[in-house]
């Protein structure tokens, strides 16, 4: 091997090494663009079987289906505006929550009415509070910067919301284009396994999230009755916001539970600690407990693993290990990325024991 040959190979892993950093960084910066194309993707798989139903029952043509489509969308999102925007003022007033100094009273009567039921009890509240430490964590001078936050938020969401609809609409219009585009690109002797788990994977996640959808849906309905039976103020918007943070698996009903017991004691502070709002808060949060037994044991896994065609012991090793390995957000894609990993292993390792098992039933 000459020193030529060398240096070369040393240029070559050079140039690869900064090629690949350039590439990691043009994405960090279109990061937004690709989260728009993600929610986009998920939203087409969402929408397909629905622009499938305008095509086949109401023999719509495929431009008319897809505006019907979109048009759903945007009935869905005007909808949950009118609904709860207003609710969501209201709470809002109702909290003081634009009003730095009436929240902290707020907490802080809270606080007062807890410590003197503990002191009732035979309980050093001073101590109690002491060692969690809440005096130095009750700090309210974020608020403002919050409240800048959610606004910009709120301004930039309006953008990403018309770059989604607008990308999941030449989605759902032009997905045969696109499939004709991808056979170009891949090789011929791969054509038939890729294009076959692309159908298997476009065919299973739609039945995934649509499933997750009406998981969140049922979960939301039993959070609301529970929420109405005990009188709490503002229910719709509780359970609505304790629902979404479902999307966790597992941890997401367990915050749930925290933000239904603060909202809920937040919302009676006018009445007697020891008679109203504990119990009240107590009963919430067992109702709570109940509606989630009754989704980790019985909706959820039903749902998803109809959906997605594995095992509902085979689904939760799955969310606990990427759990562990990758956080939260490793729970959340959890379930479609092993599914992406199914079908792949079917189509081409079919003859390996472990993926014959686990793809059995797809």
């Amino acid at each position: 091997m000459t020193s030529k040959t060398i240096a070369l190979g040393i240029v070559k892993a050079v140039g690869i090494i900064l090629l690949t950093a350039l590439g990691l960084y043009v994405l960090y910066l279109i990061q937004s663009v690709l989260i728009y194309l993600v929610v986009a993707f998920i939203l087409t798989l969402i929408g397909n079987p629905i622009l499938d139903f305008f095509k086949s029952k109401l023999k719509f043509n495929h431009t008319f289906a897809t505006i019907a489509t979109l048009s759903v969308y945007l009935l869905i999102i005007i909808g949950l505006v009118l609904l709860f925007v207003p609710l969501i003022i209201s709470q809002g007033e109702s909290l003081s929550l634009l009003n730095t100094a009436e929240i902290e009273k707020n907490i802080v009567q809270l606080i007062d009415k807890i410590a003197a039921y503990l002191d009732n009890h035979n309980i050093d509240s001073k101590r109690v509070f002491k060692e969690a430490n809440l005096g130095s964590k009750l700090d309210f001078g974020f608020i403002p910067d919050l409240f800048n936050n959610v606004i910009n938020a709120l301004s930039s969401f309006g953008i990403g919301l018309a770059s989604v609809l607008f990308i999941t609409f030449f989605f759902l219009k032009d997905r045969l284009n696109f499939i004709i585009g991808a056979k170009e690109l891949i090789p011929d002797s791969q054509e038939e396994k890729i294009l076959n788990s692309l159908h298997k994977i476009n065919h299973l996640l739609s039945r995934y999230f649509i499933g997750l959808l009406i998981q969140l849906f049922i979960v939301f309905i039993l959070y609301l009755i529970v929420l109405l039976i005990f009188g709490v103020q503002n229910a719709i918007v509780i359970a609505f916001l304790c629902a979404i943070l479902n999307i966790v698996p597992y941890i997401g009903p367990l915050i749930a539970s925290f933000v239904a017991a603060l909202l809920t004691m937040l919302s009676n502070l006018g009445g007697d600690f020891q008679t109203q709002m504990l119990p009240m808060t107590i009963y919430v949060m067992i109702g709570f407990w109940i509606v989630q037994m009754i989704d980790n044991n019985v909706s959820s896994p039903i749902i998803f693993s109809k959906s997605v065609s594995s095992h509902p012991l085979e689904i939760f090793l799955v969310v606990l290990i990427a759990g562990f390995l990758f956080g939260i957000m490793g729970m959340i894609v959890a379930i479609p990325v092993y599914t992406i990993l199914k079908v792949f292993g079917k189509e081409f390792f079919p003859e390996n024991t472990i993926i014959k098992l686990l793809t059995k039933n797809i």
